[in-house]
């Protein structure tokens, strides 16, 4: 049954107020204490660990997790190699069953999942539970996909008389799940989530940023009875596993930077013997266009959602707009308006919209590029970092706007993952396509307009995945599962099926033709 929860309706909802506070008082007495890793079933010290602060507060202590090393990424492909024979010939109805079972586990612990994003990844509450809940409704309608697809096996027309032919997808092996910090359960569980439901077994590397919601969620699916061994979790720097994962893993599922993700692309194609599947999101620059024909109280609220929820946090963030010329000041005006009244502060408070930045590189990053906007530009709303008003203990910034950039300038193309949003203005809708266009990513793109002919050349020309036309709640950003695949074009995704969508699955498997003569 779906959860009838995403992130639209939510924040009608008044119940889950009490419920989010209630676990975060809970959470907040345990944190500080010291976590293994889990390899084979059985709890792993590395002999060493590392301490992760809360970027809300760093005189919070999330917890201590194991520094595990190449000998223990080794380890946990082995545990799952041995039980992969078991859970690839587990039937796959058995399969979706204790899958649904480990959803309804996670859905129970819906709250504290939660309270564990707010803590280590610092998301505000209705960002948080609606991260969960998007967890769990991929889940189920992964499910549901796989008893839609009959396990995906097909019956196919004969090759000749007396045979009977079948396409049956078949797992690879052992999967190395590697998972970012800005959705540690929703990102990191739908690539799980997608090898394990068609048959592989996982090694499930967190970042290091956000390894507590990994390791609650692993234990929910122990709790839901799967074997031993199906899943293993390791935590620390992820250079200490990366060639392990790349030598030993039969496939590797990777969200993150593009750096990163084409570095393990190269590695993957040079050292192993033969090819392997990627499964990668890599990020993304992600435009707006916002026509003169646009509504602008929808435009305004669609643009400053997508740029500055979370933080500009989100692959999906908008950090770039092209304004038509005619309306161009007047759109600026109104988004400087409606930005001046965001709240920024403490996620764990009910009013705040916009928490901190994960750690300190990032607040430096932003720093370094509002002095180059300075520069280069001019920045009309933000540009601070916030320390004071019992803010100073964390990474808390401004919301940012700048205009007035050579749109060639490194911010119209760099992914920035601050709340940073540049302006640029457009006098045809054919030139601002172009424009938004001219990246090397293709994640989410947006356009404000009522003109219908304008939205229509807009879904027939733009060069990105997660397309949206008048989305008030987000202009780039909100992808629900069964309803908008997550999926990237260009440096935004190797594999052309998004996560949450209808052929994501098939990442995972490999076809086996199956002929029977008679």
């Amino acid at each position: 049954m779906s959860s009838k929860i995403t992130y639209v309706t939510l924040f009608a909802d008044e119940s889950i107020h009490p419920a989010y506070e209630k676990a975060l008082s809970e959470l907040q007495q345990e944190l500080g204490r010291t976590h293994p890793m889990y390899i084979g079933g059985r709890e792993v010290s590395a002999g060493s660990t590392f301490e992760k602060t809360s970027p809300i507060d760093t005189s919070i202590v999330v917890g201590r997790f194991q520094r595990g090393t190449a000998e223990h990424g080794l380890e946990a492909l082995k545990a799952a190699r041995r039980a992969f024979d078991e859970w690839s010939h587990t039937d796959y109805k058995r399969r979706v069953e204790l899958m649904r079972r480990a959803a309804d586990r996670i859905e129970a612990a819906r709250f504290r999942l939660a309270a564990a994003i707010t803590f280590e990844a610092g998301k505000n509450r209705l960002e948080a539970i609606a991260e969960v809940y998007e967890a769990i409704e991929a889940m189920r309608y992964y499910a549901n996909l796989m008893e839609k697809e009959d396990g995906y096996v097909r019956r196919m027309n004969p090759g000749a008389p007396g045979e009977e032919t079948y396409s049956v997808a078949r797992p690879y092996g052992v999967w190395a799940v590697i998972s970012p910090f800005n959705f540690p359960l929703m990102l990191g569980n739908g690539m799980m989530q997608g090898a394990l439901i068609t048959g592989n077994t996982v090694v499930w590397k967190p970042t290091s940023e956000a390894p507590l919601t990994a390791l609650e969620a692993y234990r929910l699916y122990v709790e839901a009875g799967l074997p031993e061994g199906t899943i293993n979790i390791v935590t620390g720097p992820g250079e200490a596993f990366e060639d392990v994962f790349v030598r030993g893993a039969d496939g590797v599922a990777f969200t993150g930077s593009m750096d990163v993700g084409m570095r393990l692309y190269r590695k993957i194609a040079a050292e192993s013997p033969y090819p392997k599947p990627m499964v990668s999101e890599m990020g993304s620059k992600n435009p707006v266009i916002v026509t003169k024909n646009a509504d602008f109280d929808k435009a305004v609220e669609g643009v400053v959602r997508a740029a500055f929820g979370y933080s500009g946090q989100k692959c999906s963030a908008a950090s770039r707009v092209y304004v038509q010329d005619e309306v161009k000041e007047s759109f600026v005006e109104a988004l400087v308006k409606r930005t001046s009244t965001l709240i920024v502060g403490d996620p764990r408070r009910r009013e705040v919209f916009t928490g901190p930045v994960i750690n300190r590189r990032a607040q430096e990053s932003y720093e370094k590029y509002v002095a180059d906007a300075k520069n280069a530009g001019k920045v009309v709303y933000g540009g601070r970092t916030l320390r004071s008003g019992g803010l100073e203990k964390g990474y808390y910034v401004e919301p940012t706007i700048v205009t007035g950039l050579d749109e060639d300038h490194y911010l119209f193309k760099k992914e920035l993952f601050v709340p940073i949003l540049v302006v640029g203005g457009f006098r045809t809708l054919d030139e601002a396509l172009t424009k938004a266009n001219n990246t090397q990513y293709g994640l989410t793109a947006g356009i404000m307009s009522e003109d219908k002919e304008e939205i229509d050349r807009f879904m027939d020309k733009i060069e990105f995945g997660v397309v949206y036309a008048n989305r008030k709640g987000g202009a780039t950003t909100g992808a629900w599962p069964g309803a908008q695949s997550f999926v990237g074009w260009k440096a935004s995704g190797a594999t052309g099926k998004g996560i949450g969508g209808p052929y994501y699955l098939l990442s995972y498997m490999r076809e086996q033709a199956r002929t029977y003569v008679h």
